[in-house]
């Protein structure tokens, strides 16, 4: 059987649907579809908010799950379950995300001294800050993998001591699969899915070429551990109770996340985003892991 109104014919809807752990069921396909016939010049993000705010859909924080939302709206429209509206924006582009910053001009004049001489050393958390500039172009110009602007949820920290930058930290959401700190947490598929919000990922670490001082980033590992959790449940709304981060052994040991009592859980495939051929296509990558509270696995595998 078929379905027809503004938005044409299309077949009916008679069983549930699942997109990215979330169950789509024929009501819900009926209600955008009648939504879409009522409204037919309604744009795609107003018809995303629309329904972010009927299914009551957000995010720990209580931001509309707007982006998630669009994904579902364009799988179900290329599925045939659907028909959008014409996207209002568009580019011949491929989408690609930034991955350069203009260069900054700070001091970077040797600084060389005992960790105690630095205190106090303060985190600033500068992602929507003015102070991101400067904390992008020190990334691009001074960190061996560059810039590369993070996607979803992440905090960019930049550490000062004496009056000047001494470091840089990026946190954001952790990979989706990643069978070393799956194994050792011990959760199934289906836990992994509703708590993986609860996992955050190093993706950069930056000591500045300039900055000489013995245990310094061990230091800053430990006071990070009692920092971004408090940061991360004020700005997403959420706790986090573990960290992970790689490391590749081929440029360094990790002797400041071992001396941070960070766990190595093993070793990536190499394949990074579940390449299709199976075979390795970036460097094979050691995994550790740091639990933020010993009831850490409890947490991770039956939620809050």
């Amino acid at each position: 059987m078929r379905s027809t109104g503004a938005s044409g014919t299309l077949p009916i809807v008679d069983h549930a649907i699942t997109y990215r752990g979330r169950m789509i069921t024929p009501a819900d396909v009926t209600f955008i579809r009648t939504t879409l016939d009522a409204q037919p010049r309604l744009s795609r993000r107003a018809l995303s908010f629309m329904l972010c705010a009927a299914w009551q859909w957000t995010q720990p924080n209580g931001a509309p799950c707007d982006a998630i939302c669009r994904g579902l709206l364009l799988w179900l429209h290329r599925a045939g379950h659907i028909v959008l509206p014409p996207a209002q924006w568009t580019t011949q582009k491929p989408w690609r995300p930034r991955t350069h910053a203009p260069p900054v001009l700070i001091d970077t004049s040797p600084l060389a001294a005992p960790l105690r001489e630095l205190v106090p050393v303060v985190f600033h958390q500068v992602r929507r800050t003015p102070d991101e500039a400067l904390w992008n172009g020190l990334l691009a110009q001074y960190h061996y993998l560059g810039y590369q602007q993070p996607v979803g949820a992440h905090l960019k920290y930049l550490v000062v001591a004496a009056g000047r930058p001494i470091a840089c930290v990026a946190w954001s959401s952790a990979p989706r699969h990643l069978a070393p700190r799956d194994r050792f947490i011990g959760w199934s598929a289906a836990a992994r899915r509703r708590n993986l919000r609860f996992v955050a990922y190093n993706t950069r670490f930056l000591i500045l070429p300039w900055v000489t001082v013995p245990h310094l980033a061990s230091h800053l590992l430990g006071r990070m551990a009692t920092i971004l959790p408090r940061d991360w449940a004020r700005i997403y709304g959420h706790p986090i109770y573990y960290l992970e981060t790689f490391i590749d052994p081929a440029r360094f040991r990790g002797t400041c996340y071992r001396a941070a009592n960070w766990v190595v859980l093993g070793q990536t495939t190499g394949r990074g985003h579940n390449a299709p051929s199976h075979r390795p296509t970036q460097p094979v990558k050691e995994v550790l892991g740091y639990p933020l509270t010993p009831r850490f696995r409890e947490r991770l595998i039956d939620g809050e």
